[in-house]
């Protein structure tokens, strides 16, 4: 009678949308996941033939960076996949190259399952350029899978999956501004909605779609954003935000990454992270903490290290 009780109670959406609500604000359960060489601390030489390239997958503290667990892979195998968003502890993976019938897997580490979305019936033909990226909707209460498609010809297509209905939707209504050449970046998803940084002759700017009303918006991005390198998007403080380490800092031996954030619909721009200066590093993003990660490499040895600022 218990295990039927608690069985019903822990299965009903109610308990799982106050779980869910009680880790996110509390930032428990947060770790960084990894596909890393079982040796992770050793010097790799990928051109050595002699070494094995096995893989595995462990979570990560996200403060220390020391690992806290293993994970048996999801599809059994060792082979080398990319991490394409996660939310509620749910991972969506896919092939590192992506072509429009890549196999894609929605992951749950924890219970050690794995659901693989069917195979679209809308796309017949090859496309030139694939972005994916997953999350959660908390308006429609669902995840969402986002898969954008461009052909040599600049048309767009954009497929949307529900986890909850479990099918593909092809969207229709493609705005006027997206019918033009243009060159697409990195993105990033949040509160239901997938952004991309997109590039139009000189110009850049932000490309947002809502997975829930399916409608998308256009945001220029600040003039002091001038070219791709060193440009980040991703979310400081419940915001899009853009980083960009293009410019150098006056303060003489030390380095910055400018931050804007979205705000109303316009660009605010806060104090930029500054660190000490090292010609090699690359911007991975904001941790959960809203703290800079760094990736500081060192090319003669073959090693990077992750730093937080």
């Amino acid at each position: 009678c218990t295990c039927k009780s608690w069985s019903d109670l822990i299965g009903s959406s109610s308990f799982v949308s106050t779980h869910l609500h009680r880790n996110v604000t509390k930032h428990a359960h947060i770790y960084m996941l990894c596909l890393h060489h079982l040796n992770f601390e050793r010097e790799a030489d990928p051109d050595d033939p002699y070494v094995e390239q096995e893989f595995q997958w462990s979570l990560f503290s996200n403060e220390t960076f020391e690992e806290c667990f293993k994970l048996s892979h999801p599809l059994g195998s060792a082979e080398h996949y990319g991490i394409y968003g996660s939310s509620n502890g749910l991972v969506c993976i896919s092939d590192e190259i992506l072509n429009f019938d890549s196999p894609i897997h929605i992951w749950n580490p924890s219970v050690k399952k794995c659901r693989t979305p069917p195979m679209s019936a809308n796309i017949n033909i090859k496309f030139s350029y694939i972005a994916l990226q997953f999350g959660f909707h908390p308006g429609v209460n669902d995840y969402k899978v986002v898969r954008m498609m461009r052909t040599n010809k600049n048309s767009l297509a954009v497929e949307v999956y529900s986890v909850r209905t479990d099918c593909w939707k092809m969207v229709e209504a493609i705005p006027p501004w997206l019918k033009c050449p243009w060159h697409h970046h990195k993105g990033t998803f949040f509160n239901g909605v997938a952004y991309h940084i997109i590039e139009k002759g000189p110009m850049f700017s932000i490309m947002s779609f809502d997975t829930g009303s399916e409608e998308f918006e256009e945001f220029i991005a600040p003039d002091a954003i001038c070219s791709s390198r060193e440009l980040c998007i991703d979310v400081y403080r419940e915001q899009i935000c853009l980083l960009f380490g293009l410019y150098g800092c006056e303060e003489e031996g030390m380095d910055k990454i400018d931050l804007w954030v979205l705000q109303q619909k316009r660009w605010k721009q806060l104090c930029p992270f500054i660190f000490p200066f090292d010609d090699c590093y690359g911007t991975i993003g904001i941790s959960i903490d809203d703290e800079l990660l760094l990736e500081i490499r060192d090319f003669d040895m073959g090693v990077a290290d992750l730093y937080l600022f």
